[in-house]
Parts: structure tokens; C-alpha cells; sequence
């Protein structure tokens, strides 16, 4: 009740960008809103969601803030905020758009919010750890959600054929409609598959942000996380119930001069532990990140020496 009465006084008397702003940080930090879906902070979510609401790019010039709003506008961005608040949908969920690799996607709750790390790897060319001969040219997109990674790598690579394997009918939905988006029916597809189950060939590279979430983990994950699909976040008791499939199977799915890239987040040491002989690289993030390992196709080989139960 307090927050709508607030609202209601914030449309009466404020009148700038400025204010909305402002309004909109206090309101969030107030009612200590998580951050962790494409901002970190209350003013970048301010900004993001008072820009939606306006129809202004998110990267507006501060000389516009003093910019006064008409009433109807007071009214939609102290909506949004007042919806954000109380129901606790992330950000992209509210304005049905999130940006990866600087590439802006469709997604809603059908979907994860793209955020991985990959990114940063991705926009690297996967340079040192792509030993391979000129650039991949197969690229598989695993437990794909949105199809962020694939279509990131697909714009990377504009050489390369792109596949984008999800589990889940809905979610290949909306990676269909953000390859349309970005013009590349012609290169990237999207197939229903149970992991590499519609997996055919071999390809270059493999990279993945499958459900790596563990029980714990899951059991306290804050309550925006909880509007994102349990299927692309869940992975058992360790968090490894797919990881474990996938570096079983990947070799035969990956050329010699092959690259596996896979996230675990902070599934990484009970990988580490199920795993002992296999020489994960864990690389560092420029931009922040972590629990995302590279294995050459080679080193996958090491799988036959480990014991059956691990």
C-alpha cells in the first residue's frame, strides 16, 4: 500500500527524466530489489526501465533528463517501476528484451535472461583456446534457451553453420524468432533435442549454458530467479545431472581440432571433484564471471581411463 501511495504522489509531482530516475533508485533500493539480469545496480535498472517506458534509447544524453513528461509518461514509468517492484519479474521479462554479445533478444519467461560469460569468450574468437585451422565452421549451441549463444557465435563467424539444441519446444519458439530477428535463417537452425540427441556430424565447436544450478543453490536462489524456467536452471543434487551426459558424449560429436566451452557457474568444484583427470581450463572474465570451462576434443579422450561411477 505504502509504494502505490508513494507512486500515486511521485506522478503528481515530479515532472523530469531526472525525477523518474531518481524516484525509481530510491523505490529500489528501498525495497532492496536483486540485481543480476543485465544490470547490477539500481540506477543502470532506473535507467533501463525509465528509457523502456519513454521510448528512449538506454544510453540517452544526461543533457535530456530535464526533459519534463507529460502526465500519461509519469504514468507508464511509475508503472513499470511499481511493477518490477512488487512482482519481482527481472528487468528483460517487463520489457520483453535482453542484450548479449551487444546483440539485443526476445525473451520472456519461456526462456533464461541471457547472461553468461561466453560472451566475453565468444567476442574473443575463443582465442587462445581455438587451435583449429582458419575459424569453426560447425557450431553447435547446446541446451541453446533463447539461441543467444549460437546466433552470437553465427555473427561471430559469418562463415560458420550454426545449430541450436533445447529440450524444450517453447524455448526453440523463441530462438526461432530471434534467428529470424537477426536475418540468419539462412546459417543458424533450431531442432528439439534431448542434449546431442538430434546431434548429427561433428563439429568444431561445442559450447554450452546448460542447467548447472544444485540443489542448495536452487533452494535459495533470490525470487527473481524463480519467474526464469526450472528446466534450464535445475541439475540435481550437484548440479551436474547434464554436465556429466555432455563430456560423456561430446567427443564423438567434436573434430579433432575440436573445442568444448561449458558453464557451471559454482557447480565448478563438485565438477572438478567428479572429474579429477580431466584438465579443465577455467578462464578469467574482463568483465566479471566465472564456472566456465574449455576442454580441447583430445582431452575428452581421458574419459575412457575414469572409473564407470564417477
Amino acid at each position: 500500500m505504502y509504494l502505490h501511495q508513494n507512486a500515486s504522489a511521485a506522478i503528481e509531482e515530479l515532472s523530469t527524466i531526472q525525477d523518474m530516475l531518481r524516484w525509481s533508485v530510491s523505490r529500489m533500493n528501498e525495497f532492496d530489489i536483486y540485481f543480476g539480469h543485465g544490470t547490477d545496480n539500481a540506477w543502470d535498472e532506473a535507467r533501463l526501465l525509465v528509457m523502456h517506458a519513454l521510448m528512449l534509447p538506454w544510453e540517452l544524453s544526461p543533457e535530456w533528463y530535464s526533459a519534463r513528461l507529460t502526465q500519461q509518461e509519469r504514468e507508464s514509468v511509475i508503472a513499470l517501476v511499481v511493477e518490477r517492484i512488487d512482482s519481482r519479474f527481472p528487468a528483460p521479462y517487463l520489457t520483453g528484451q535482453a542484450w548479449f554479445c551487444g546483440l539485443p533478444f526476445v525473451v520472456d519467461e519461456r526462456v533464461l535472461i541471457p547472461r553468461s560469460p561466453i560472451a566475453e569468450l565468444i567476442q574473443n574468437e575463443f582465442l587462445p583456446w581455438w587451435q583449429g585451422e582458419g575459424k569453426p565452421q560447425r557450431i553447435l549451441d547446446l541446451c541453446t534457451g533463447s539461441g543467444c549463444i549460437g546466433i552470437a557465435c553465427a555473427v561471430q563467424f559469418p562463415d560458420a553453420e550454426v545449430e541450436l539444441l533445447d529440450i524444450s519446444f517453447d524455448a526453440l519458439t523463441l530462438a526461432e524468432e530471434n534467428i529470424q530477428r537477426h536475418g540468419l535463417g539462412h546459417r543458424v537452425q533450431a531442432l528439439q533435442s534431448d542434449l546431442f540427441a538430434a546431434a548429427h556430424g561433428q563439429y568444431d565447436l561445442i559450447v554450452s549454458n546448460p542447467p548447472y544450478v544444485d540443489a542448495e543453490d536452487m533452494a535459495s536462489l533470490p525470487e527473481e530467479f524463480q519467474h526464469e524456467p526450472a528446466l534450464a536452471l535445475a541439475a540435481g543434487e550437484d548440479g551436474l545431472d547434464l554436465v556429466r551426459i555432455m563430456l560423456r558424449q561430446a567427443r564423438q560429436y567434436l573434430s579433432d581440432d575440436g573445442l568444448l566451452v561449458v558453464e557451471v557457474g559454482n557447480s565448478w568444484p563438485a565438477l572438478e571433484a567428479a572429474f579429477p583427470d580431466l584438465p579443465f581450463v577455467w578462464p578469467d572474465f574482463e568483465r566479471g564471471g566465472h564456472g566456465v570451462f574449455v576442454l580441447q576434443a583430445r582431452e575428452l579422450e581421458l574419459l575412457s581411463e575414469l572409473h564407470s561411477d564417477d
